[in-house]
């Protein structure tokens, strides 16, 4: 650029054009799109864009927007284009009377774009951990190495009782997929390297959690599964990190629970001993 640190504002954003990456500050202003709060600041390299473009917008305004290569950024990968455009931490809402000078920066910036295709690595810095969402039948962790699922006695399904909490080293994952919750079964599905794809609905899958109303919004599950993502991708396979023994007190309220799954006909008896006697092992 021709002059390095220069700052472009608009509404919910400010742009600050460095000399090999826009550095992007979201706002945290009440009317500023939760998912952009969350991410807070971005650095965009330039090697991670494709190109610029300048349009009208609504309502006398106009957006200026990068266009990301595939591949470089974690979160649009994991959101697989399911971002509505007001959330799209791409673009740069602008009044009409900046459109002289937002054109000015989008010219400036074109000649420095000297990438195109798909990136071979992620080039932008996934959110940053520890991070945790609630969804509709459990939570979910993640600290950077291992992703964790807890089930909730109010929403999880018997199979993922009967399943018991879960825990993913990211070492045994190939990837995730992420549903918006803004859309009918919405959910974040962990995909693993030694298992083929599961036909099973989510609410039926110990690697999945389901979201809701209100359970699992964008601004925390997209960031953490574009983490976990990231993770994942810079990883390489290791053996799976032995459950650290549950406290006493969870086990007997798991016990407890399954025992009614079973008086209610909704596990075998075979299956109730089966699993008693897994989490009597745990102790």
């Amino acid at each position: 650029m021709s002059r390095m640190g220069d700052v472009l504002a608009g509404f919910h954003a400010a742009w600050e054009f460095e000399s090999d990456s826009v550095l992007i500050r979201y706002e945290r202003g009440i009317r500023t799109p939760k998912l952009l709060q969350a991410l807070g600041e971005r650095r965009v390299p330039l090697e991670a864009i494709a190109g610029v473009t300048l349009t009208r917008g609504k309502r006398g305004t106009v957006v200026l927007r990068v266009e990301p290569r595939p591949g470089a950024d974690p979160l649009m990968e994991a959101a697989a284009g399911q971002l509505k455009e007001s959330g799209d931490p791409y673009r740069l809402v602008l009044p009409a009377e900046r459109e002289v000078l937002a054109e000015y920066y989008a010219d400036e910036l074109r000649p420095l774009l000297t990438q195109s295709g798909p990136a071979d690595r992620f080039l932008v810095k996934p959110p940053e951990g520890p991070l945790s969402f609630k969804a509709y039948d459990g939570k979910a962790t993640f600290d950077g190495r291992t992703v964790n699922f807890r089930w909730f006695w109010t929403g999880a399904s018997s199979a993922k009782w009967k399943a018991g909490d879960q825990s993913f080293s990211v070492g045994e994952l190939n990837g995730v997929e992420w549903r918006s919750p803004e859309v009918f079964e919405g959910h974040l599905r962990l995909l693993r390297r030694d298992a083929e794809a599961s036909a099973a609905q989510a609410d039926q899958d110990p690697a999945a959690v389901v979201f809701g109303l209100g359970y699992g919004p964008v601004h925390e599950s997209l960031p953490f599964a574009a983490a976990v993502l990231a993770a994942v991708r810079t990883s390489s396979p290791v053996a799976a990190v032995p459950a650290p023994r549950r406290d006493p007190a969870d086990i007997a309220e798991r016990i407890r629970h399954l025992g009614e799954l079973h008086q209610a006909g909704l596990v075998t008896d075979e299956e109730f001993s089966v699993k008693k006697a897994e989490l009597l092992a745990e102790l």
